[in-house]
């Protein structure tokens, strides 16, 4: 599937390797509430380092707006690192990111040796993709590396611009995994292959849903997007989340589902309350006639069954969206149970990173699926079928 160069085709020893990972993870108060994403880099670390790589990881963290952000720092993440990777990992605490530290070490570097550079994003030039510090980047490196999936849909210095000067270029192991495993499942699936998709908004999801028709064998539509669905063919939906530009839309993927004899289920009954909180009162009616006053805020029990049933036939399943609002507990119902569905099968289970993901390492269920993306928007526009800069701009094999 995967004609790029990776990092088993190229030979780092003595050599400076610039690796760029998603560090990008969820703190509170300056500590790591979720390091997925760093165990997630371990191999790749283990592999430069252990082949006599000088390793020099870069990486952004929230959105400082190219500004300095001390909240924002990468301090914490090389101390976690350092943990996980069982070797010190020192931290470059340069805030123009390519500063006296990170020159000095590029020179003076020992062979294995993994450093860490400050957020990409204290830069302005960062997310404009400007060549001025995209030179800079590359002038600490004779190979570079790309091993942030979660990024790889942001054409930014350090995943796209830093490939125009650095001669060697390759991506990392968890590049490899995911583009391997959405790529085949997409394009040389297992059937019956099922795709599960929820989250609020269909016009976030307008190029998936259409793509996916192409290919799918199931369609299960869940969350706040249904509604719109629900909407296109004469229910009453409340309060709940409609997009009423797109009304065309649901009705025009409807009939391409039948034309393509794709099963497109939506919800049946739906759990609605008055307000998003976990202290309303709930009740669950026909998806059809949400009462005025409340909106839907979770898949209903037969509608559970219904989507559980269908899956039980697929051997492929993509799953991105949860099916209700997943952050309240009285509303998560629905989402635990499809999550607990897929787990179940004996099929090809993708869980397409953001919501999804959090959603199946909450539960307990991340063993028990074939894959978890790291990368949300990244994922999604994989599965719209668009190229992905921080991929394209790796050299091929």
């Amino acid at each position: 599937m995967l004609n790029k160069k990776t990092i088993d085709d190229i030979d780092v020893k003595g050599k400076v390797v610039l690796l760029r990972c998603d560090f990008n993870v969820p703190m509170k108060d300056g500590v790591i509430t979720d390091d997925t994403r760093i165990e997630a880099a371990l191999p790749t670390i283990a592999k430069l380092s252990g082949d006599g790589g000088r390793v020099m990881i870069c990486s952004h963290l929230g959105k400082p707006k190219g500004k300095v952000d001390e909240s924002l720092t990468l301090a914490p993440v090389a101390e976690r690192l350092s943990e996980l990777l069982g070797q010190e990992v020192l931290f470059l605490k340069d805030n123009e990111v390519v500063g006296a530290h990170a020159k000095w070490f590029k020179y003076n570097m020992t062979e294995g040796q993994v450093v860490l550079l400050e957020n990409t994003r204290f830069r302005p030039e960062e997310e404009k993709n400007e060549d001025s510090f995209s030179q800079e980047l590359a002038s600490l490196a004779d190979v570079y590396v790309n091993d942030a999936f979660g990024t790889a849909h942001r054409a930014h210095c350090s995943t796209v611009g830093v490939t125009k000067f650095v001669k060697e270029t390759a991506v990392g192991y968890l590049m490899e995994k995911e583009l391997n495993f959405l790529g085949n499942a997409v394009d040389d699936p297992v059937r019956p292959f099922a795709a599960v998709l929820g989250g609020s908004k269909v016009s976030s999801k307008i190029s998936v849903i259409d793509n996916l028709l192409e290919k799918v064998d199931i369609l299960i539509i869940g969350g706040g997007m249904a509604y719109t669905f629900v909407k296109s063919q004469g229910g009453h939906v409340g309060l709940s989340l409609v997009e009423d530009d797109y009304l065309q839309y649901a009705r025009d993927m409807i009939q391409k589902a039948k034309e393509k004899n794709v099963k497109l289920l939506f919800t049946k009954d739906i759990v609605v309350a008055p307000e998003i909180s976990d202290d309303a009162p709930f009740q669950t009616v026909d998806v059809m006639n949400i009462p005025d006053d409340l909106m839907g805020v979770d898949i209903g029990e037969k509608t559970i069954e219904m989507f559980s049933e269908a899956l039980k036939e697929a051997k492929t399943v993509i799953w991105n969206g949860p099916m209700g609002v997943f952050e309240v507990p009285n509303f998560s119902k629905g989402t635990k149970a499809i999550a607990a569905a897929i787990a179940d099968l004996d099929a090809i289970t993708i869980i397409g990173g953001g919501d999804s993901a959090a959603a199946a390492i909450q539960l307990g269920f991340s063993d028990k699926m074939t894959h978890i993306s790291t990368g949300g928007g990244a994922s999604l526009e994989f599965l719209e079928g668009k190229e992905l800069p921080g991929v394209t701009a790796i050299a091929d094999k």
